[in-house]
């Protein structure tokens, strides 16, 4: 059981419900795999359809094509004869979709299996997939064996992965499963738009090439009042001169800043101090402990203590502690990626709440819903006391923030940092559309926060990864840290303010960067639901 609050009836129910893609169900089913290759491969699918109280048999054959579908004789290709080809293409759509992975994730899931919300979506999705006769493994280890598997067709797919399993039969909610798909079309239909009508922000050079400084990285320790343990983070520092300013950067659950110094070694680079606390109670660390058994899962409470790290080690390099030398300290930036993007917001001054919690956690069929959800509604019985503002972090970078239930509309008028926030147009983890695109829209002004869209990212791309020459985002990282502490007081949020990033220069080569926040659709264009 992942979760031991009030509300485990609910996030068992939640997570049969909200995997946006049926391809993720695979991903829970896909570690059953045993050896490097499977004894009896896959035969057979069976399609639960609870709503009209049948089931019916597909084999793996037939799910390559329609035509294939069409020569078949299972219960499926039957039906889509029945059906005069209505049904098979939606099917088959589903069986062939290309899954979204991060890099590398056939060849030993590296870096990226312990991204954010990542292990939660595989735990997630147990409930729809079930394969006869065998236990369910966890292990990243045969999870990677079974993408390698899979990935020998060619693209990585549904049908590929039920093709690299083993068993004779494997069984899925087919009814609930197309929902969440089209549901997850819906949410990303805002980002595509978007692409569509604004040009790509061009890439200066000198925001995305390395600094003139040499980075000296340093580990630390600090014991903290708030942890049981000393409080580890990383220093990354500019060699041989005083730094220019201090940033911090947060990771997100389950996740550790080495993931991160991609970020902090380009900053370090250019003159900044970058300090990367590795929060305790949601960190690499504390997942690899909660699926051994040895500990539960993240407490509610670690959405306050997260910024409580950063305060404390803002406190330590005001005193010296860890004899870094003199870091101009009066004026902050953070940056956060997931968990590590609320964080940020909540140290500039967004105050969590629990009145869309408790309002919208219960029903599994809001069109908003998604997998970040899943997060969000644990914080249930917390967020009323995770109010945690740094009034001097003067500005933030929030990449992939789930935030649509956890902020109130209107709460970002008691910021007092700027708020830049990155949303990938692929991430199905926290789709653009309900958890980017709508709290802009729910602003009654910008008061000088931006949007930026990042065409085909996802919810694990976008993370920099510890070497700074791969790390995306690294020049608009480094424009925003730039304006905000080049603005000094006009850095704080205002009605009327101007935008603090330059028209052009922060792009990204690698990845097509959109200024979204001046193109924003209207409410009613994109996604209904509830305030």
């Amino acid at each position: 059981m992942l979760f031991s609050s009030p509300m485990d009836r609910f996030r068992r129910d939640q997570r049969r419900t909200q995997l946006p893609v049926l391809a993720g169900s695979l991903l829970a089913a896909a570690p059953l795999l045993l050896g490097a290759e499977p004894a009896v491969a896959l035969e057979e699918l069976e399609l639960r359809l609870p709503l009209i109280g049948a089931n019916l048999v597909v084999r793996l054959d037939e799910l390559s094509s329609a035509e294939d579908l069409l020569a078949g004789r299972s219960d499926l290709a039957e039906l889509d004869r029945a059906s005069d080809g209505v049904i098979g293409p939606k099917v088959l759509r589903i069986f062939n979709h290309p899954i979204q992975l991060p890099p590398g994730a056939a060849k030993g899931l590296q870096g990226s299996v312990g991204s954010p919300l990542l292990r939660e979506a595989l735990l997630a999705t147990t409930a729809l997939v079930r394969v006869d006769g065998l236990p369910t493994d966890l292990s990243g280890e045969k999870l990677s064996l079974a993408l390698s598997l899979s990935e020998r067709e060619g693209s990585l797919t549904l049908l590929s992965l039920l093709r690299a399993m083993p068993g004779k039969r494997a069984s899925i909610d087919l009814e609930r499963a197309l929902f969440s798909f089209d549901r997850l079309q819906r949410q990303q239909a805002p980002a595509q738009t978007l692409l569509e009508r604004q040009p790509a922000v061009g890439a200066d050079p000198d925001l995305n090439l390395p600094g003139r400084y040499t980075v000296r990285r340093q580990e630390l320790q600090l014991p903290v009042s708030h942890r049981q343990n000393p409080l580890r983070s990383v220093a990354l520092l500019p060699q041989g001169v005083h730094p220019i300013n201090l940033v911090f950067i947060s990771h997100g659950l389950w996740d550790a800043p080495v993931n991160f110094e991609g970020w902090g070694h380009h900053l370090a680079s250019h003159g900044y101090a970058v300090l990367l606390p590795e929060h305790p109670g949601s960190d690499q660390a504390q997942q690899a402990a909660m699926l051994s058994g040895a500990i539960p899962p993240p407490e509610p409470e670690e959405l306050g203590l997260r910024p409580l790290d950063v305060r404390a080690l803002l406190a330590a390099v005001d005193a010296d502690r860890f004899a870094l030398g003199p870091i101009p300290s009066e004026q902050v930036v953070v940056l956060g990626h997931s968990w590590g993007a609320i964080t940020a917001l909540q140290l500039a001054g967004l105050k969590p709440s629990d009145a869309r919690l408790g309002r919208r956690c219960g029903n599994l069929d809001d069109p908003e819903s998604n997998v970040s959800w899943v997060l969000q509604c644990s914080f249930l019985r917390s967020a009323n006391q995770a109010e945690v503002a740094e009034p001097r972090v003067f500005g933030v970078v929030a990449v992939s923030p789930p935030m649509r239930l956890l902020f109130d509309q209107g709460a970002s008028k008691a910021m007092n940092g700027r708020a830049l926030v990155v949303s990938g147009s692929k991430d199905w983890v926290v789709p653009f559309g309900p958890e980017a695109l709508t709290p802009f829209q729910g602003q009654p002004e910008s008061r000088g926060h931006q949007l930026v869209l990042a065409g085909g990212g996802t919810h694990f791309n976008l993370r920099p990864g510890a070497a700074a020459d791969k790390a995306v985002l690294r020049g608009l990282m480094l424009s925003w840290v730039q304006q905000v502490l080049g603005a000094g007081q006009s850095a704080r949020p205002s009605a009327g303010a101007s935008p603090l990033l330059p028209a052009t220069g922060w792009g990204d080569p690698r990845v097509p960067l959109v200024e979204a926040t001046p193109a924003t659709p209207r409410p009613e264009q994109t996604i209904t639901a509830p305030p």
